[in-house]
């Protein structure tokens, strides 16, 4: 029983490795498309489409496009299929795309877990204190939603057509490969404080995480508790990444949750912690194995959705690009 739930782990590790590699080979991919365009002779590697995935404000900017006009701008038509994957995960799956998929939610997790090694613990933000810095995290995604709802039409339009827009992916490939010093300390600070503080961008200031924990609040998984069967050991709240007090918890509807199944997986009494699917009037007890099961299915379901009605690759030509890119290149330089 106990090797069973320790696999639960073990494929999570995994899942989210195979997806941070492949993020890593997305972006290795998409510097080589760049290089096309600023080293002569370089060879021309086709622009991976799933690059938009970092561009979450343009893929929300979109989505309000979208229900406005019922049309996927041509553009970055994949932030916005990346942006309705992601909320439509969050929906039925929790914030499992946090804890199963993001690689930022991964590095952070592998840094803080380097800094439990070395420390031999992780430190503890609690009370107001910890409340207060959560808060964050939800203004930072106010204004987001703010900025954007109250923009109109027509300027969405003239920004979509914009020059800046159209190079968006590589703007943002240059704030990671030609960093500002502001930049770096800023990421650098970030990550010593993750070291210290277990998922500290992720629980403090990350606002697509605060947007995902809302939508996760109308999910069917929930993780259970049976108090007759609990005995109180303290597992699940203590390796609780997202500091949840499990244990006192008869169903887990934190927003915090990641779906990550560490307290199922640590309960060392068999029925104590379950996952639960409530299907209308009946909640059953279901096998973990479910969760990824279901996550990258529907994941995946939803971007080949945007595959096959083609809205997933860019309808800016080479010619643009070969404009373009130049131009963007020699900014940086001068910086």
């Amino acid at each position: 029983m106990q090797s069973e739930r320790k696999n639960i782990r073990l494929l999570r590790y995994t899942v989210q490795l195979a997806f941070l590699a492949l993020t890593l080979f997305i972006g290795y991919r998409f510097y080589q498309f760049i290089q096309h365009f600023v080293s002569p002779g370089h060879p021309f590697v086709e622009r991976p489409a799933s690059v938009d995935a970092f561009l979450p404000i343009g893929g929300f900017m979109d989505f309000k496009y979208f229900i406005l006009t019922g049309i996927v701008e041509p553009v970055h038509p994949s932030g916005f299929i990346m942006f309705a994957a992601i909320l439509g995960v969050s929906l039925v799956m929790k914030k499992g795309f946090c804890g199963w998929i993001c690689p930022v939610g991964t590095a952070s997790q592998y840094v803080w877990m380097a800094g439990e090694k070395v420390f031999g613990r992780n430190f503890r933000i609690s009370g107001f204190t910890d409340i207060s810095l959560r808060s964050l995290k939800y203004v930072l995604m106010g204004l987001f939603v703010v900025a954007i709802g109250v923009m109109p039409m027509w300027s969405m339009a003239m920004f979509y057509i914009g020059d800046y827009y159209k190079l968006a992916d590589v703007r943002m490939m240059k704030f990671f490969t030609d960093m500002t010093q502001v930049t770096f300390w800023v990421l650098a600070v970030l990550a010593g404080l993750s070291v210290l503080y277990k998922n500290f961008w992720c629980r403090y200031l990350c606002p697509y995480g605060a947007l995902l924990g809302l939508a996760s609040r109308f999910s069917p998984f929930k993780v259970q508790r049976n108090e007759q069967k609990c005995t109180h050991c303290h597992a699940c709240t203590k390796h609780c990444p997202t500091q949840i007090d499990v244990e006192k918890s008869e169903v887990v509807r934190s927003a915090e949750c990641f779906g990550c199944l560490t307290c199922v997986s640590r309960c060392p009494s068999e029925g104590a912690l379950e996952l639960t699917l409530c299907a209308g009037p009946r909640v059953r007890a279901v096998s973990p194995y479910l969760f990824p099961v279901v996550l990258i299915i529907l994941f995946y379901l939803i971007i080949g959705l945007g595959m096959v009605t083609d809205n997933w690759k860019s309808k800016i030509p080479y010619e643009e690009y070969q404009r373009l890119v130049p131009l963007v290149e020699k900014e940086y330089s001068q910086r």
